[in-house]
């Protein structure tokens, strides 16, 4: 079986819940008391993508202050994909996602020149007190060139297995030794990252085709 390395990032304001959804993601746990991220973690996830072929996940959990620094060059490199996290109950860091992207998309690019596969979550979509609303992540997500978005809650569970799978889809199809064969249930796709069947806008693509 052929394993294929993908380095993810991510990034975002401190207390989004960044490393609770690696937790989630990779041990499907949740911790309630919070453990501020110094520097950078990492974790590792192996899926099973089809009969030939596995994904070796590679997450990079990046501190919230980061960005204001000059260690997210060094954390950005060979980045394959990146998710940016935002929460929904706390307006700022929604804004500040769009810095997040920015200083991304300044400081590291795909081997071939175009923008690394970005996706946007909005988190803690299980608290009622929301203060950002669906059209405004739209065309935000729009304007920056994400690949797509979703609401998620890492405290239920809800959107995470779905978000890496299509991100491990968006990164699978920039895999050029594979993209003929990049995995079963191909129909995966954009107009299925939403939450509670909600269809989210569609991703837009990358003019330079990434």
């Amino acid at each position: 079986m052929t394993e294929v390395l993908f380095k993810v990032i991510i990034i975002g304001d401190p207390t989004v819940g960044k490393t609770s959804f690696v937790q989630r993601y990779v041990n499907d746990g949740f911790r309630r008391d919070y453990k501020m991220t110094i520097g950078v973690d990492f974790a590792l996830k192996v899926i099973r993508w089809s009969d030939n072929h596995s994904i070796k996940l590679q997450l990079w959990d990046i501190a919230g202050q980061e960005r204001f620094t000059s260690m997210t060059r060094v954390y950005y490199k060979d980045a394959h994909a990146c998710i940016i996290m935002f929460d929904l109950t706390q307006r700022n860091t929604f804004r500040n996602a769009v810095n997040w992207k920015k200083d991304l998309d300044s400081k590291c690019t795909l081997s071939n020149g175009c923008p690394v596969p970005c996706l946007l979550l909005a988190n803690k979509c299980d608290l009622p007190d929301k203060k950002v609303d669906q059209v405004e992540v739209e065309e935000m997500c729009k304007e920056h060139d994400f690949v797509g978005w979703t609401e998620t809650s890492v405290k239920e569970g809800l959107m995470i297995e779905e978000s890496m799978r299509f991100l491990a889809e968006e990164m699978m199809n920039n895999h050029t030794e594979l993209s003929e064969t990049s995995g079963p249930d191909t129909t995966l796709g954009h107009e299925r990252v939403h939450l509670h069947d909600k269809a989210s806008e569609s991703p837009k693509k990358s003019s330079c085709g990434c």
